[in-house]
């Protein structure tokens, strides 16, 4: 099932949402495939989603361990006056706690 993430800056957490639930978390990690959907002629907050298709895909607030045998490779940025971003598509992608979006890699 599709589900679209995006950072609820009012309360410094990021958002999972899909046509039957709605998650917030510190952390995420989506192990699998994205992309990104852009909704420009939005009047509100927020206009850039990341999307998965696979929503079981996404793992809450995975441990350190888990997360040691990733590589970081960049950052996923937004840009909101233009609304769009650096990256429209990858496989692996970390949500940190500070707002940043990181692509990954295995380490190998």
């Amino acid at each position: 099932m599709k589900s679209k993430i995006h950072r609820c800056n009012c309360r410094n957490m990021w958002r999972v949402q899909s046509r039957k639930r709605s998650i917030t978390a510190y952390t995420m990690f989506l192990n699998g495939k994205w992309y990104v959907e852009l909704k420009p002629e939005r009047k509100s907050n927020p206009k850039g989603f990341v999307v998965t298709d696979r929503g079981e895909n996404i793992i809450i607030n995975p441990p350190d361990p888990f997360m040691e045998s990733f590589d970081k490779l960049q950052q996923l940025v937004y840009d909101k006056e233009n609304v769009s971003f650096n990256v429209h598509h990858g496989k692996y992608l970390y949500f940190e706690d500070d707002g940043a979006c990181y692509l990954l890699q295995i380490k190998t």
